[in-house]
């Protein structure tokens, strides 16, 4: 009888394919779920919306171990953690942060814990978080009030904080970049982002320098950063007091990486904008009905960004739009989307199931 011998090529995690870019050394103690790797989908319904011969791509950040982008800092936050002898993490999060944060550290044998605003995390976020075995902690605040009390507390206990300030962080989240040119042979002449915190935009911008002042490409795209219009800082110039927005993972008046998300869009000539509520939900109805990437809310910031200001997208363009978390994490706002009231059983009879359906 036959044999067939597959190789192992198994993916290894993003620290082992991109050692040579990140701080770590033969001895550090790699903490990874097997994050990165994630899909560059085609997007054939937004490039009809623009048209011009633009080619749009979606990066599926939801398609990591704990449905986001945040796998990617945080395999590199833990990993060092865990190498600089920490026993215990810290975050303030609007829901992605405390999932992965979650993730990892019970991985690594870490005890975490979670500050977030009360009311304004999704459930199926602080789900995770809780079956992960995570400390939480809901503050009467906003997710700026509680980044604010991490701090201090990492600052007076010896408790690693994992938020973006943790330089760590976006060492892991630039190998976004390192893919999105590995999966399309170049750079893409865009790179359409959401815009919170700050750190993911910084990131990838990170990332598309470092692989081209090593020659792996001959130049960078522009960054298009897209915020909420409610949570919009860097678009109106000044801080945000009360943040406002459906997307709950960008609803941030006081971005941790402000500075480094103006150094980026200068550095890459790109733009910084805002888009409303209504435009997230179009965008997000779009990319899941049409190219069948279901996003938090905050995700199709990136679509409804290029959509909205497609007239400066320069004829046959190439454009990469983030999608950073999983629609699941997030399951209301895809029952509210759907338009689809209570949904009320009928007989189990083929002639009433087929009247329902309007198949007769």
């Amino acid at each position: 009888m036959q044999t067939t011998t597959l190789s192992a090529n198994r993916w290894p995690g993003l620290i082992e394919r991109y050692r040579a870019f990140l701080p770590v050394t033969a001895e550090t103690p790699v903490i990874t779920l097997m994050e990165g790797n994630t899909p560059l989908v085609p997007a054939p319904a937004v490039e009809r919306l623009i048209g011009r011969g633009v080619k749009v791509f979606v990066k599926t950040e939801g398609a990591n171990p704990t449905g986001s982008f945040k796998d990617r800092g945080m395999t590199m936050a833990i990993t060092k953690a865990v190498e600089a002898g920490s026993e215990a993490v810290i975050c303030a999060s609007t829901g992605n942060t405390s999932a992965s944060m979650a993730a990892y550290a019970g991985r690594a044998g870490l005890r975490s814990y979670l500050v977030f605003p009360h009311g304004y995390v999704a459930a199926g976020k602080l789900a995770q978080a809780l079956a992960h075995g995570s400390n939480l902690l809901p503050i009467s605040g906003n997710f700026d009030a509680a980044l604010a009390i991490v701090r201090e507390i990492s600052a007076t206990l010896p408790i690693t904080l994992v938020n973006s300030v943790n330089p760590f962080r976006l060492e892991g989240q630039k190998t976004a970049g390192f893919e999105v040119c590995d999966q399309l042979g170049g750079p893409p002449d865009i790179l359409a982002i959401p815009v919170g915190n700050a750190g993911n935009i910084s990131a990838y911008w990170k990332g598309f320098s470092e692989y081209k002042a090593k020659g792996f490409v001959d130049r960078t795209p522009q960054m298009w950063g897209f915020q909420a219009d409610g949570a919009a800082p860097i678009v109106r110039g000044e801080p945000v007091e009360n943040p406002q927005t459906i997307a709950t993972a960008i609803r941030i008046g006081k971005p941790t990486s402000w500075h480094l998300a103006t150094a980026a869009l200068a550095e890459s000539q790109g733009r910084i904008e805002a888009v409303t509520d209504g435009e997230i939900l179009e965008a997000y109805k779009l990319l899941a009905r049409e190219v069948g990437v279901v996003g938090d809310p905050a995700s199709p910031a990136s679509v409804a960004g290029i959509t909205k200001f497609a007239a400066f997208i320069p004829d046959g363009s190439t454009i990469v739009c983030v999608t950073t978390g999983h629609g699941l994490k997030d399951p209301d706002t895809a029952v509210k989307t759907s338009g689809v009231g209570e949904l009320t059983p009928v007989a189990a009879d083929l002639d009433a199931v087929k009247r329902a359906l309007g198949l007769n």
